[in-house]
């Protein structure tokens, strides 16, 4: 069996890996949602854009 230290240092590793991969994760899913809300206020603004065109228009 392994020294307690070694799987104290084991253990620390795999926690701060499992930290890091989470962080990572969480910053993708933030910068996506960031990106399809600005994607989305977009086309909303276009939306509105054609809808005033369309009533001057009349």
């Amino acid at each position: 069996m392994a020294p307690p230290k070694r799987l104290a240092d084991i253990g620390y590793k795999l926690f701060s890996g499992s930290m890091m991969l989470l962080t990572v994760y969480g910053g993708y899913l933030c910068s996506m949602r960031a990106y399809r809300y600005f994607q989305r206020r977009e086309q909303l603004q276009a939306a509105a854009e054609n809808q005033t065109e369309a009533i001057m228009k009349e």
